[in-house]
């Protein structure tokens, strides 16, 4: 955070004498703090730090809390003051809690029963004091208080008008890399990014100009710090929002997002209206969209676009793509979801993420068994098949075979006899055809 330095505030101080400073009996002592100009500052430094009025007079009699308590008690106290501004003068209160008597007590924060004027036990009791001067050392715990008290007041101010900011993306550049904490400086004020919020892997220069979210503001003891990331979800839901102008107009929207910064992202996403592709959309024309929020998150980030279903079977098969589930059995937040053995390795992922970020997605926590792979009927050969159909024919013309030759033999002579008669008239054909012969071959030589 860039403070204005301009502004001289112990300088104003000084001119308006606030701080009168005397040497009496060579002990250095304030002749008081000058109440009255003190309060006429209020509206002046109220003005050119931007603060309201209240804001600064709290600061003030804090501040003349801690120097009456320097000089006249201790570190212990629980000590408040009250400045009249009409009037310039101040009064303290010392807080003490009742005790019952005859205990051992610290005085500065405890008191007796019967020193409380009938008060209670655990009641407190107030002391009023009136603040007449003050010590140098005092003066000076007057002005650290001051000074530190209105440099939170002004950074709260300052993160107080970053609250309507929370939830959208800012450009800054990076002032200050340190090991667990990276200083983003925002313009009017400086944000820090731990290291639970940035992305793994991801390197920061000082001077380089990076696009962070506004996640909070942080309130604890030390003060307010406003904390941005690179690393949430929300995050790329954001830059996708730049990038789709069809979620402003409800055509199409994200219904969860399950994120592990650096690695890989899983966005579940669905269409209100009919016949638009809800993942298509969001990958854009040969993936220039998605392509776009890549460059912004680091390309080493992989980003799975998955629709979304109200069926919580189907979306958690959507949720483990690319892995092919078989089947998901549901039991209230849990499910089992059986896959192939050579699917298994897929739908766990690389150390457990596809299935880590997968029940993060769905609400569900997921449980990924091994199916029973089906039993496969064994490959027959062709030969093989021939081979056994010419045996079924052979086994159905054997009993054909053996019926001919039982009515063969049933009738041998009868065979025999037919046989004779076919060879007598063939040789009574052949003995008239050789008288003709010889006639022939006698008329020749003639």
């Amino acid at each position: 955070m860039v403070y204005n330095k301009n502004i001289p505030l112990l300088s104003d101080l000084k001119k308006v004498g606030v701080f009168s400073i005397e040497i009496e009996n060579r002990k250095e002592k304030m002749e008081g703090l000058d109440l009255k100009q003190m309060s006429s500052m209020v509206k002046i430094i109220a003005e050119e730090k931007n603060l309201p009025e209240e804001v600064v007079l709290d600061v003030i009699q804090m501040a003349i809390a801690a120097a009456w308590r320097r000089d006249n008690g201790d570190k212990d106290m629980n000590v408040r003051a009250v400045l009249n501004v009409n009037t310039g003068e101040a009064d303290v209160f010392v807080e003490r809690t009742v005790i019952e008597s005859g205990l051992a007590y610290n005085p500065s924060t405890e008191i007796p029963q019967d020193e409380a004027e009938g008060k209670e036990i655990g009641e407190i009791v107030e002391e009023k004091h009136k603040v007449t001067d003050i010590s140098l050392v005092g003066a000076q715990t007057a002005k650290q208080v001051i000074f530190q008290r209105l440099r939170e007041a002004e950074r709260d101010a300052v993160l107080n008008m970053f609250e309507d900011k929370i939830g959208t993306v800012m450009t800054g550049m990076v002032s200050r890399v340190e090991r667990n904490i990276v200083r983003i400086d925002l313009g009017r004020t400086t944000g820090i990014m731990p290291r639970s919020e940035q992305i793994d892997g991801e390197y920061y220069t000082v001077g380089s100009r990076l696009k962070v979210y506004i996640k909070g503001i942080d309130r604890d003891e030390r003060g307010a710090q406003l904390i941005l990331s690179r690393g949430c979800a929300e995050f790329v839901e954001y830059l996708f929002r730049q990038e789709v102008p069809e979620i402003e107009n409800r055509t199409v929207e994200i219904r969860a997002i399950a994120r592990e910064a650096g690695r890989r992202t899983k966005i579940a996403v669905m269409s209100s209206v009919p016949g638009v592709d809800p993942v298509g959309t969001f990958v854009g024309s040969r993936g220039v969209r998605v392509q776009a929020v890549m460059n912004e998150i680091g390309e080493r980030e992989k980003i799975d676009i998955i629709t979304w279903s109200d069926n919580a079977s189907e979306y958690i098969r959507e949720a483990l793509s690319p892995a092919e589930v078989v089947k998901v059995e549901i039991n209230g937040k849990n499910a089992k979801v059986y896959v192939t053995e050579d699917q298994q390795s897929i739908a766990i992922g690389r150390q457990g993420q596809n299935v880590r970020l997968a029940s993060k997605l769905t609400g569900y926590e997921l449980d990924i068994e091994l199916a029973k792979a089906p039993e496969k009927k064994k490959k027959t050969n062709v030969e093989d098949s021939l081979l056994s159909a010419i045996e079924e024919e052979e086994s159905e013309e054997a009993p054909e075979a053996s019926e001919s030759l039982e009515k063969s033999e049933e009738a041998p002579e009868a065979s025999d006899d037919s046989s004779e008669e076919t060879e007598a008239p063939s040789k009574e054909q052949e003995t008239p055809e050789e008288p003709e012969a010889s006639r022939d071959d006698a008329k020749k030589e003639a």
